[in-house]
């Protein structure tokens, strides 16, 4: 009996871990960049707190609705009495003058069942507040839409820096293989008497340098990957291979134009708008605290009174009121005109910062188009560089294999391809992330 229950607890152990283990399965994803920002608009933190704080807005606006709705609430009390309170009355009306009598008033139990009901009529708080309302859900809308822009801006940046790893390995591997083949040929020359060791020696140095960083670019190529990841919020363990290439993504320096009006199509410019729109209504709320107050109030309610309690409830004495409430503000010590004052000033210090984030607006589309102009000037300059640095090493190496050239032109020739490949990548990055920031301000990332 023993042996069998242990087979049976290690047979559900393996199944459950065997479950577990199918459900924890990575996930492998083909996405092009469309798709990658996609998925993080569905997935990334930020992204989904802030559709969080819409919804938190749109319950705002409720509850602020709410306030002008009837007000309704209802109370029940039981009171037992274990002494009934005692009154003294002048004794005259007991026929004992100069004296008090004890008299006791009540009964021992005592309970009241009632309802109220509050509506307000007029306030003008209260109206400027459902404005308010209303404006706050359009920031948080606005706060949505920034969130979306920096999660764009952040997962394109990061995939553009896989596809550069990716050229850059393409690079490396072409240029280590025709590196083995050279080195391959000049071995069996020195093997056959026809080059000298050094020649072969300086050519390995080379391509052992180049496997070295061959295999650091796969790391990065692999952490830049990871970091992509991260940025779309998709769990690092998932597996995700990128569809797209550097091919595909176009660099044109006359892409982007300046426009004196591009700043209206900022979210920040948006969002500053929208704070002047707040701090006015706040200014608003204050001012119409100045204004009376009108509600109206009912209550209803039954009162039982019995010195039995199982009697209590036999007989109700009920007892009903409606009226209306008005407050009318005379001085609050200078309180209100002090606020006024204070909103006032918040306005003036909002208007200021439109023309400061109007300002700084121009300042950074001015400056992004020329970081990207020069960007692609620089790309332009070093991939001839780059196709130089090929054709020299070609003639170089003929002239070797013909015997009217140095194996040191060929090292240094091969030494100056690496470094054109690296000015080139180095430049392609920067092109690339000069083209998402120049997006970013002229307002074209939505």
């Amino acid at each position: 009996m023993k042996t069998k229950t242990m087979l049976f607890t290690a047979v559900l152990s393996f199944t459950v871990l065997g479950l577990w283990a199918q459900t924890e399965t990575p996930k492998t994803y083909t996405f092009n960049l469309e798709q990658c920002v996609t998925y993080a608009y569905e997935h990334q933190t930020t992204m989904l707190n802030a559709a969080i704080d819409q919804k938190i807005a749109d319950a705002k606006v409720k509850e602020t609705i709410g306030i002008g709705l009837p007000q309704i609430s209802g109370t029940a009390d039981l009171k037992d009495f274990l002494k009934v309170p005692t009154s003294l009355l002048p004794g005259e009306f007991f026929n004992q003058p100069g004296t008090y009598v004890p008299v006791k008033f009540g009964v021992k139990y005592n309970s009241t069942l009632g309802a109220s009901v509050n509506q307000l009529i007029f306030d003008g708080s209260y109206l400027v507040g459902l404005q308010a309302s209303k404006t706050y859900k359009e920031l948080s809308q606005k706060t949505f839409n920034r969130t979306q822009i920096e999660t764009n801006v952040a997962v394109t940046k990061a995939y553009y820096m896989v596809l550069v790893s990716n050229k850059q390995l393409d690079l490396l591997n072409a240029n280590v293989s025709q590196l083995k083949l050279q080195l391959d040929q000049t071995t069996a020359l020195f093997d056959n008497g026809f080059a000298e060791k050094i020649d072969a020696d300086r050519l390995r140095v080379i391509y052992n340098n180049l496997l070295t960083e061959k295999q650091n670019i796969e790391r990065s190529l692999g952490l830049g990957i990871t970091t992509l990841k991260f940025q779309m919020g998709m769990p690092v363990t998932d597996r995700l291979v990128l569809s797209g290439s550097i091919e595909d993504v176009k660099l044109d320096k006359t892409a982007f134009n300046k426009d004196s009006t591009a700043y209206a199509n900022r979210i920040e410019y948006s969002l500053a708008q929208t704070a002047i729109k707040l701090n006015q209504l706040d200014l608003k709320r204050y001012k119409s605290q100045y204004l009376p107050s009108l509600s109206a109030f009912g209550s209803g309610s039954y009162n039982y009174q019995n010195d039995n309690f199982k009697d209590l409830y036999d007989q109700s004495f009920p007892s009903v009121l409606v009226g209306l409430q008005l407050n009318v503000p005379i001085f609050s010590g200078g309180q209100r005109y002090q606020k006024v004052k204070q909103a006032e000033f918040a306005v003036k210090k909002s208007q200021n910062d439109l023309f400061q984030a109007k300002n700084a607006i121009n300042f950074d589309i001015e400056n992004s188009i020329t970081n990207y102009t020069n960007s692609i000037n620089s790309l332009e300059s070093q991939q001839s560089n780059l196709n130089l640095a090929n054709e020299v090493l070609r003639v170089t190496k003929i002239k070797y294999e013909q015997g009217v050239g140095s194996s040191i032109e060929v090292t240094q020739a091969q030494t100056s391809l690496k470094e054109a490949e690296n000015n080139y990548i180095n430049a392609l990055y920067d092109a690339l992330v000069s083209k998402v920031d120049t997006e970013k301000a002229t307002g074209l990332i939505k």
